[in-house]
């Protein structure tokens, strides 16, 4: 496989942009939880009475704990560094005074442990009421407590994070957490709180500090939210993901007035009252993501920094109209059904925009000219406060701070010259996917900070580049496309490009001497593409083009790494066409050309690390030295008959795997392969799959996995040989002493039979 270009583009199937989604809600706010099967022996020491080991988790041998007796169903977890002497008046004295979690209370000569009590899938059915009070951590998940009533819990009043994670829960009694002042994460995730409203309880009261509260996956519906975030004041991460919502009202989240992320990715939502989300004055990120909401009309959130809208049925996006400064740094619309560019306050510091998958078309039409697009109960609304016929499509939009902008899989045929004029910070465009038949960036392009383009996919048949525009630029993806005559220069004209995707068009590759001609010659053009003297271009693919010969020194003074050369039936290769490459290339894709004559000499590049050889017609390679430092060898399909003379044995200190299935082998002229399988210092995919011909007696052949030949077998096998050449070497002297003994007595005799007759 080749490496992995910047920005993990896939080139096999078109460019796929990893991106990592800024959400998260699962604060960690757990102390480090120390298992005292970790302890040295010596510091280990047996606790009085039987624990039952109802988990494969619990610590042996069992070690001491806190000076109660924990609940027998749970593991407590106190740092093992804090270990003290007990007994009957004995002093507490602290015998490991290494811990960084203990700390000794002022004045009182005690230290005080933070302890976890881990009870995860116990078959727990309640609370348990015997564990330390002073416990800070409680896992309850993965148990069948159905109710949370007020005491037991009310007791750890030093809890700070409780995890109640897939139970059954279904009534918590009001005021159980009013008094626990240290506690600020709750997880009640994948319980039944929908039930909870049956009980009629006006919800489950104050929660005084708590920070964090995961309610997803509870099949909540409209109302419910406020049962739990009614008496919320420090609340800050709230998710209601994958629950049953399907409107957000102005009551939803009056309660918890200082959230700062919200998660309510999929739901049902369809409508957002006004008001509902302004109030939260410290709101910063938002999943709205898999829901139903149709059209984002008057986004008036300032405050925001990040929005998630991916995967709804959204056909338009608008903002107010103000002159105030909107937050909003990170947007996704993506798999929606934009029909039209969205439109974004003047004053905006937006450096995210991911448009992908829409039915975006770019054009300058107005929508009043689209069919029955009219007829739309939203064209109609307030919110449209820029001018139908000019700007409706363009950008216009004030997007200075832009650096990233995905508009693939979308319907583009077109882009209109200003659509990109204030986006002087764009640093990655994705346009893949589209319908574009042409693409041009002219000296008054704002496309200066442009390093990523994306252009594959679409149906070009004409790519304009002017000198001195896109000089920042290091990446370009034009793969899968209709090119085929371009300017011989027109990537000379990029000073910074590092990575070139040409596969699959119909481009040809000019010599040397034809672009130095075309150089001094100007307006002489053939169609031909230069790849003379580019310093800094690294990776080029040139798969999948129809090319039908490689002149020489086609990269000469091009210090090329990856060079992908593939599927280009019937390419004939030119003595010296990778001259200049020795030192530099380090990854070589030549498979699928029907290659008969291989004209590279291979050993002289000392630094190939992977060369893809296979579904050619190739029978001889050239003899590898030790000092070569290849690591992948793909051989398959091929006409390979033996290999003896190509010395493979000699990359063996470097070389890692070895494919040669598909190729007519002769067994006992590759006996040195035995040798490779058996050390098992190179990898032989399947290697019980490659076969050879064995002749097992004098005349016939016979098909047999290559891994059961032994080279006493060829051994026996030559004997054989030597013996019946030696046999047939003797009765071929004995015949000719025979029928020269004949001649000559027939001679004689004839001889004899013409003096009688005289």
């Amino acid at each position: 496989m080749l490496p992995k270009v910047p920005y993990n583009l896939q080139f096999s199937s078109g460019p796929a942009y990893m991106l990592t989604t800024p959400f998260n809600y699962k604060q960690t706010h757990a102390r480090e939880k120390f298992e005292c099967s970790n302890l040295p022996a010596a510091e280990r020491q047996p606790v009085e009475g039987h624990i039952p080991q109802t988990s494969q988790h619990i610590p042996q041998p069992q070690c001491r704990r806190a000076p109660r007796i924990p609940f027998p169903h749970c593991i407590v977890f106190a740092p093992p560094r804090a270990v003290y002497a007990s007994g009957h008046g004995a002093k507490r004295k602290k015998l490991l005074p290494w811990s960084n979690t203990s700390r000794e209370e002022q004045g009182t000569g005690q230290t005080r442990v933070d302890m976890e009590a881990i009870c995860h899938s116990k078959d727990l059915h309640l609370i348990p009421p015997e564990l330390h009070p002073n416990v800070k951590k409680i896992d309850f998940s993965g148990n069948q407590i159905q109710n949370i009533p007020l005491k037991p819990l009310s007791f750890y009043t030093s809890l700070q994070h409780l995890d109640l994670n897939s139970n059954q829960i279904s009534f918590i009694e009001q005021g159980v957490f009013a008094h626990m002042a240290s506690l600020v994460e709750i997880n009640l995730a994948h319980n039944r709180l929908d039930r909870f409203i049956q009980h009629r309880t006006r919800g489950v009261g104050l929660l005084p500090n708590v920070v964090t509260l995961d309610l997803s996956h509870n099949s909540l519906y409209n109302g419910m939210t406020e049962y739990f975030t009614h008496e919320a004041p420090s609340l800050q991460y709230l998710s209601l993901a994958e629950n049953s919502i399907t409107l957000i009202s102005r009551r939803t989240f009056q309660g918890s007035p200082a959230l700062v992320e919200v998660d309510l990715h999929s739901n049902i939502i369809m409508e957002i009252e006004e008001g509902a989300f302004e109030a939260l004055v410290n709101l910063s990120k938002l999943n709205l993501s898999m829901n139903s909401i149709t059209c984002i009309a008057d986004f008036s959130l300032r405050q925001l920094q990040i929005l998630d809208l991916t995967r709804n049925s959204i056909e338009s996006f608008h903002t107010t109209e103000s002159e105030e400064e909107f937050n909003l740094t990170w947007l996704d619309l993506s798999e929606n059904k934009l029909m039209y560019f969205p439109t974004f306050p003047q004053v905006n510091k937006l450096v995210f925009l991911n448009l992908s998958k829409n039915l975006i078309q770019l054009s300058a039409e107005s929508p009043r000219d689209n069919m029955d697009y009219m007829e739309r109960d939203w064209l109609e609304a307030p919110f449209h406060i820029l001018d139908q016929n000019q700007h409706r499509n363009k950008s216009s939009l004030y997007l200075s701070q832009l650096s990233y902008l995905d508009l693939s899989y979308n319907e583009i045929k077109s882009i209109p010259t200003e659509f990109f004029d204030s986006m002087f910070s764009l640093q990655l465009l994705n346009l893949s996917k589209n319908c574009l038949q042409a693409f041009s960036v002219n000296h008054d392009s704002a496309l200066i900070s442009l390093t990523v383009l994306d252009l594959s996919f679409n149906a070009l048949q004409n790519l304009f580049l002017d000198a001195s525009t896109l000089l920042d630029l290091q990446e370009l993806y034009i793969q899968s496309n209709h090119l085929q005559a371009l300017p011989f220069d027109i990537f000379a004209r990029l000073p910074r490009i590092k990575l070139l995707n040409l596969q699959n068009n119909n481009i040809s590759l000019c010599t040397m001497y034809s672009g130095l001609v075309k150089q001094r010659l100007t307006g002489e053009e053939n169609g031909c593409i230069s790849f003379v003297d580019y310093p800094t271009l690294q990776y080029l693919y040139l798969a999948d083009n129809m090319l039908r010969s490689l002149p020489k020194y086609t990269f000469y003074k091009t210090s090329l790494v990856v060079l992908d050369l593939s599927i280009n039936p019937g390419l004939k290769i030119e003595a010296k066409a990778l001259s200049g490459l020795e030192n530099s290339l380090e990854y070589l894709q030549l498979h699928g050309n029907s290659i008969t004559d291989l004209n590279i000499d291979l050993p002289y590049f000392s630094v190939l690390k992977y060369l893809n050889l296979s579904e050619n017609q190739l029978s001889w390679l050239p003899k590898w030295g030790r000092d070569a430092s290849l690591e992948v060898l793909d051989l398959r399909n091929n006409r390979f008959s033996t290999l003896e003379k190509s010395n493979i044995l000699a990359l063996e200190p470097s070389l890692r795997s070895l494919y040669l299935s598909g190729n007519p082998l002769s067994c006992c002229e590759n006996v040195w392969l035995s040798a490779m399988i058996q050390n098992k210092n190179v990898e032989i995919p399947n290697v019980e799959q490659i076969t050879c011909q064995y002749s097992k007696s004098f005349g016939f052949q016979e098909e047999i996995s290559i891994s059961n030949i032994k080279p006493q077998d060829c051994e026996k096998e030559d004997l054989k040989k030597i013996n019946l050449l030696i046999i047939l070497t003797f009765a071929l002297v004995l015949l000719v002493i025979i029928i020269g003994v004949c001649s000559f007595c027939w001679f004689r005799r004839e001889r004899f039979g013409q003096q009688f007759k005289a």
